[in-house]
């Protein structure tokens, strides 16, 4: 078997494994056995609800960044009415997004996060290998991902692991994500990343 360094990991290796500290809004529900299928499949057609629609937006938005830098080239007027627009097909999203009563329902907990997985603090202990369906809401733009994933495993919680005041710490892969999510997490964690280092400079 092939040994793997660090130094030797692929760029999409080294995304995964970036992490930081981050505040997110959360829920966690465990798949039942048997719908794990048809649950991806729902998802990868965006029948996901309401919750998705944030992220779907935003990867059509990239999508068009391209051609509207061309336009504004051209004509720049044009390209503030196009702004415009996404922007107020933004706040209609966000409106969707407001209507999740169970998100809604979650407050903001910190997170170790990466592309990969992520380290959280929960009341419940869950096994190892446990499915996931985890809804998790970014801020500052509101994007809401569903993602499935899978329970490494679950330990009591301690003052170093430091869970925020849960019983459990739980260390979480993530199994299945769509590529344009895991894009925008990417970036996410990249933005957070740079605020975190300017405010850090600006302390010291």
């Amino acid at each position: 078997m092939t040994e793997h360094h660090p130094e030797t990991k692929s760029a999409a290796e080294r995304r995964n494994y970036f992490r930081i500290d981050d505040t997110v809004r959360l829920s966690l529900r465990r798949v039942p056995e048997g719908e794990l299928d048809d649950r991806l499949d729902r998802l990868e057609h965006d029948l996901a609800g309401n919750f998705t629609v944030m992220s779907s937006l935003a990867a059509i938005t990239a999508q068009m960044t391209i051609g509207l830098r061309r336009i504004e080239n051209r004509d720049p007027d044009l390209a503030a009415y196009l702004r415009a627009i996404d922007q107020k097909i933004e706040v209609i999203g966000r409106a969707f997004i407001a209507q999740e009563p169970e998100l809604a329902a979650e407050k903001a907990i910190a997170v170790n996060l990466s592309a990969g997985g992520m380290c959280v603090g929960v009341d419940e202990e869950f096994a190892p290998g446990t499915a996931l369906e985890i809804r998790m809401l970014l801020f500052p733009s509101f994007t809401g991902l569903m993602i499935y994933a899978t329970v490494v495993d679950s330990e009591p919680a301690t003052t170093e692991l430091g869970a925020g005041g849960y019983a459990h710490v739980a260390r979480i892969e993530f199994t299945h994500i769509r590529e344009h999510d895991r894009e925008l997490l990417i970036r996410h964690l990249l933005r957070r990343q740079s605020a975190q280092l300017r405010s850090q400079q600006e302390e010291d």
